[in-house]
C-alpha cells in the first residue's frame, strides 16, 4: 500500500542524488517509478529538454499507440525458407503482459489514477492482399496459434466475414480480390504521454524526487571517485548547474546517442544512428471515425523499415476517438522532432564513422525509399490510403507530422557495421550508466526493457529477498515464462484486464 500512503515533504534538489534520469519520456518514468518502490529512499533527479513532459516519442500524436503484443505486426513474424519466424513475435507479447501487470500493480494501489486516461480496448487485426500474401497471413496464423499468448486468433479468407469486422476496408473493394485478416479482440490502444504523465505526477509525489523540465544535459564525465560529473543548462533562464550522482539513465529517445557518446564508456563506442521521420493522415471526418473501430497492419513495402508499416489505427486520444493511416516514412539529419538540423553530421565520430558508412552502404535501397517518400505527392499519399480504405477521398483527411525515430547503426565483426530495427540498452561494465538507443517496440515493452537494465545495472541489489519479493508483487510472472504457462497467463490477463478496465467485447 506504499503508494497511498506516502506524502511528500519540502525538500530541495540535491547536487548528489542518486539517480539522475535524462528525459521525460515513458522510459525514464518507468525506470523511476521502479525504483522508487523498490527503494523509497533513493532520491532522484529527471531532467528534461523541453518544457513538457512526453513531449518527443511517448506524445500520442508522435507514435501509433498500439499496444505492441505481435498481435497484428507482421514484421515481427518473417518468413524465411518458407517458415514463418515467431520467436521475436513471443518475445514481444510476453513483454507487453509484463507492462500490463505493472500498470495494474500501480492502479491497483492508488499510484495510478483512470486507467481509462491511458488504455482502450481495441481489437488488433492484421490484413492482407494478393495470393502470396494471404498465404503468408494463413502460414503466420498456423505458426502462432499454438501459443497459448495468442489464443483466441482469429483467421477469415471470407469477405463477408472481414466485411463485419472491417466494413470500411472492405467497401468498394474489388469482389475478385483474394483478401485474408486476422483478428484478435485482446488488443489495446495505449496514450503513452498521458501515461507517463501519470508516472511523473505519481513520482513528483515521492520524498527526494525533483523534476526539472526546459534543463538540458550539455556534458557527462566519469569522476575518479566512479562517480558522475554532469553539467546542465535550465534553457528558460540560461542559469547552469552542475552535479555529481552515482547512477546516469539516457532515456532522452534520439537525443541518447550524443550523451552516451559524451560519457566516453568503452560499450557506447562505434555506435551510430540513422533517423527515420514520419507523418500520419489524421481523419477529420466524425462519420468515417464512427464507422471503424480496430488498429488494422497491412504488409510492408520492399525497402520499407519497420516503423513504416502501414496501418490503419483506432485511436483514443484524451477521451477522444480518432482515425491515423500511415505512418508515411521520411528522412530528416534530426535525432529529435525538436532537434537541430545538425545532429545527424555532429554524431559521426572517429569511432563509429566506418560502421556508419558500411551500413550507409548496404541501406542504399532504404535510403532511397525514404527520400521518395519525402517526394510524394497528395495523390501518392491517397493512394496508399486507398489501398486500405478504397472509397477514401483526400477531403476527409488531413497529412500531420509524426514522431522522429533513431535506428540503431552497431559494429559488427562480419560486416563492419549494421543497422538494426529495435531497441539496445547500453551499459557501461560497472553498471554506473546506461542508454536506451533506437524505437519499437519501445514503449509497449518500456517493463521488460527496464528490468533487463536493473539485471545490468542493480544486480546485486536485485539479488536481494527485498527486491525480489518486491518485484514479485509488482509483476506477479516475474521470474517466470508466460509463453509456456497457460495458467499463469489466464490468470495475470484475466487480473490485469479487469483492473485496467479492458472491456475486448464492447465497441470502442
Amino acid at each position: 500500500m506504499r503508494c497511498k500512503s506516502r506524502k511528500k515533504k519540502n525538500m530541495s534538489p540535491k547536487s548528489a542524488p542518486d539517480i539522475v534520469l535524462i528525459g521525460a519520456g515513458i522510459m525514464s518514468a518507468t525506470l523511476g517509478v521502479l525504483l522508487k518502490e523498490l527503494q523509497p529512499e533513493l532520491t532522484i533527479e529527471i531532467f528534461e529538454r523541453l518544457d513538457v513532459i512526453a513531449g518527443e516519442s511517448s506524445d500520442a500524436w508522435n507514435n501509433a499507440g498500439t499496444g505492441h503484443s505481435a498481435f497484428c505486426e507482421l514484421n515481427y513474424t518473417p518468413e524465411k525458407n518458407g517458415k514463418i519466424e515467431t520467436g521475436k513475435a513471443i518475445k514481444i507479447a510476453e513483454s507487453f503482459e509484463v507492462s500490463k501487470q505493472f500498470w495494474s500493480y500501480l492502479v491497483q494501489e492508488g499510484c495510478i489514477k483512470s486507467p481509462e486516461e491511458f488504455v482502450q480496448s481495441v481489437p488488433h487485426m492484421s490484413f492482407v492482399w494478393g495470393e502470396e500474401n494471404v498465404e503468408y497471413l494463413k502460414k503466420r496464423q498456423q505458426a502462432l496459434e499454438g501459443n497459448n499468448l495468442f489464443k483466441g486468433m482469429e483467421y477469415s479468407e471470407d469477405p463477408a466475414t472481414i466485411s463485419e469486422w472491417i466494413p470500411l476496408v472492405m467497401e468498394g473493394r474489388d469482389p475478385s480480390e483474394k483478401v485474408a485478416a486476422t483478428r484478435m479482440e485482446g488488443g489495446t490502444d495505449i496514450n503513452f504521454g498521458a501515461l507517463t504523465r501519470s508516472l511523473i505526477s505519481y513520482l513528483q509525489e515521492q520524498n527526494g524526487v525533483h523534476l526539472h523540465l526546459n534543463h538540458e544535459v550539455r556534458d557527462i564525465e566519469k569522476e575518479e571517485d566512479g562517480r558522475w560529473y554532469l553539467k546542465v543548462k535550465d534553457l528558460a533562464t540560461g542559469k547552469r548547474r552542475k552535479l555529481h550522482t552515482k547512477f546516469v539513465f539516457i532515456g532522452a529517445g534520439g537525443g541518447s546517442l550524443p550523451l552516451l557518446a559524451k560519457s566516453d564508456i568503452e560499450e557506447g563506442k562505434g555506435f551510430g544512428g540513422f533517423p527515420v521521420s514520419g507523418q500520419w493522415l489524421i481523419c477529420k471526418n466524425p462519420e468515417i471515425i464512427e464507422r471503424h473501430a480496430a488498429k488494422v497492419y497491412g504488409k510492408a513495402s520492399v525497402g520499407a523499415p519497420p516503423m513504416s508499416v502501414p496501418h490503419l489505427d483506432t485511436r483514443v486520444i484524451d477521451g477522444k476517438k480518432a482515425l491515423l493511416f500511415g505512418p508515411y516514412a521520411g528522412f530528416s539529419t534530426k535525432f529529435l522532432k525538436n532537434g537541430s538540423w545538425l545532429d545527424l553530421p555532429r554524431s559521426i565520430k572517429f569511432d563509429n564513422i566506418k560502421p556508419m558508412i558500411k551500413a550507409g552502404l548496404d541501406n542504399l535501397p532504404l535510403t532511397k525509399y525514404l527520400i521518395d517518400q519525402v517526394r510524394q505527392s497528395p495523390e501518392e499519399r491517397l493512394e496508399a490510403l486507398q489501398a486500405f480504405l478504397p472509397t477514401a477521398k483526400m477531403e476527409d483527411w488531413e497529412l500531420e507530422i509524426a514522431g522522429q525515430r533513431v535506428q540503431v547503426i552497431k559494429k559488427d565483426p562480419e560486416h563492419g557495421g549494421i543497422l538494426e530495427f529495435g531497441t539496445e540498452v547500453v551499459s557501461s561494465a560497472d553498471g554506473s550508466i546506461a542508454a536506451l538507443l533506437g524505437a519499437s517496440p519501445g514503449a509497449s515493452t518500456a517493463v521488460s526493457i527496464m528490468l533487463e537494465l536493473l539485471e545490468r545495472c542493480f544486480k546485486s541489489r536485485l539479488q536481494t529477498q527485498e527486491w525480489k519479493d518486491k518485484l514479485e508483487q509488482m509483476i506477479p510472472s516475474y521470474g517466470q515464462t508466460l509463453a509456456n504457462n497457460p495458467t499463469l497467463l489466464e490468470q495475470v490477463r484475466e487480473w490485469s484486464n479487469v483492473v485496467l478496465e479492458l472491456r475486448h467485447n464492447e465497441k470502442v
